[in-house]
């Protein structure tokens, strides 16, 4: 008899079906059932507003989780950085893959790198797109920092739409996940990798999360088969300080958490943070290193304690209004 197949909500654009085709391969190989991808329009694809003003935190998310609920969808792939901090209690966050690379990416015009922009810009300045106030913010900065001027660019759209400003020569460039090029496999456009020293990434970002019901154990069971416990303990770090600020993901935070390494041997974690008024005149960054966690409390306590450190240094009075 047919296994029945297994029905994995996705949004429908072409990166978000780039990577729920991958997961579902991943799943059937793990459960040796069929899955199907049943394609699902969420808020954040249908509005044309900036993410920054229709909230940004779950806009990409609460139709996906509807449907779980529903029982329209066995299970369902986000991009990790969409989700809301707060996990609902009739959802489990079933597994988080290995991590794709979480730096951010320019593609500009002219085969130019961001140092190769501010040079050739002859006294203009750069004109870079991203709907994003937390790359803004870190773009500002650094053109403030290294003596440029950078005129940051409000865009919307999918990523041909984006990396055409570009090609186009209406902007010098654009700001774009290196994760959601390499799984389309258009890397090879990418201009500059942009160093976390410069541009710390989204929390959670080049991760995906892999969501089904609580109720469905056994579906939940299997789906950990795909969980990266390094990829997770590192999100889930970048999470609680996200959360600890109080601020949703269109807000300027930035956050990543890297494994440090003797050799082959892992033995510390290191977390750094960045708040910053978009307009890149304020900064607080700040990191701390302690003990790979062992579970997640002990994640969530590493973000929680740097939050209370960048809380202290003024963060909260950089990131407008706060998120409920």
């Amino acid at each position: 008899m047919t296994q029945k197949a297994l029905r994995l909500g996705t949004r429908r654009s072409m990166l978000a079906m780039a990577q729920s085709g991958q997961v579902a391969d991943a799943v059937r190989q793990v459960t040796g059932r069929p899955v199907e991808l049943v394609e699902i329009t969420t808020y954040g694809d249908t509005s044309r507003e900036h993410l920054a003003q229709i909230g940004g935190t779950g806009v990409f998310v609460t139709a996906l989780r509807d449907a779980l609920l529903r029982g329209d969808v066995d299970f369902a792939v986000h991009s990790l950085k969409d989700l809301p901090t707060a996990q609902p209690d009739d959802l489990v966050l079933a597994a988080v893959p290995v991590r794709e690379d979480p730096r951010d990416v320019l593609v500009a015009r002219d085969g130019l790198t961001l140092t190769e922009l501010a040079a050739a810009a002859e006294g203009r300045p750069v004109r870079i797109g991203t709907g994003s106030p937390r790359r803004m913010s870190q773009l500002n900065a650094y053109a403030r920092s290294h003596g440029v001027a950078v005129e940051t660019v409000p865009i919307r759209g999918n990523i041909d739409t984006r990396i055409g400003f570009a090609h186009s020569g209406e902007l010098d460039a654009v700001v774009l996940a290196a994760a959601g090029l390499n799984r389309i496999g258009r890397t090879g456009e990418v201009t500059d990798f942009l160093p976390v020293d410069t541009m710390l990434p989204a929390p959670g970002q080049g991760a995906l999360a892999i969501e089904c019901t609580a109720a469905d154990a056994d579906l939940a069971a299997a789906l950990a088969e795909l969980d990266d416990p390094y990829t997770r303990v590192a999100v889930t770090a970048e999470r609680s300080l996200l959360a600890a600020l109080e601020a949703g993901c269109s807000a300027p935070v930035g956050a990543y958490a890297d494994l440090l390494a003797d050799g082959q041997v892992v033995h510390e974690m290191r977390l750094r943070g960045v708040v910053g008024t978009t307009d890149g005149s304020t900064l607080v960054q700040l990191s701390i290193t302690g003990p790979v966690p062992a579970s997640h409390d002990e994640a969530v306590a590493l973000g929680r304690e740097l939050a209370v450190e960048m809380l202290a240094k003024g963060a909260a009075g950089l990131m407008g209004e706060r998120a409920l």
